[in-house]
């Protein structure tokens, strides 16, 4: 990685991306919010915050087993049943089940760009984006 930024006859960066461009830029250019100027509305790609394994009821909002009473005794989060009798003799595939659950690439379309602050290197979007704090974003126009 050090003979890349070299190259670019820059210093190490955090995060490296790839963008298409409609202008011509150089190996080593610095990209700034100018080119969101006059832009109303834009798209945010985010990861988005990993949940890690959740089951049915938070994954899927199901409303598990039937009553606390009853004979009811540790079903209360359960799926319940999830397949037919001898025949089809299977669980089809897309069964919705616990899994893991968030830390997925999410884009959020059409955000009103409020402001863009060029000095600062900023812009100002309205609406919510995939990801925690401090996390990387990308923005297209």
């Amino acid at each position: 990685m050090m003979g890349i930024f070299k190259k670019a006859n820059t210093t190490p960066k955090a995060h490296l991306a790839e963008f298409k461009f409609d202008e011509e830029y150089n190996l080593g250019d610095t990209v700034t919010v100018d080119i969101f100027e006059g832009a109303e509305f834009v798209d945010v790609v985010g990861t988005s915050k990993g949940k890690g394994f959740q089951g049915v009821v938070k994954r899927h909002g199901f409303g598990g087993v039937g009553q606390s009473t009853h004979g009811q005794d540790d079903r209360l989060r359960k799926p319940g049943s999830i397949g037919a009798c001898s025949y089809p003799a299977k669980v089809f595939k897309g069964m919705r089940m616990g899994g893991q659950m968030g830390g997925d690439r999410v884009t959020t379309q059409n955000l009103r760009v409020l402001k863009v602050i060029p000095e600062h290197n900023l812009i100002l979007v309205k609406g919510s984006c995939a990801g925690c704090n401090g996390s990387t974003v990308l923005i297209n126009k």
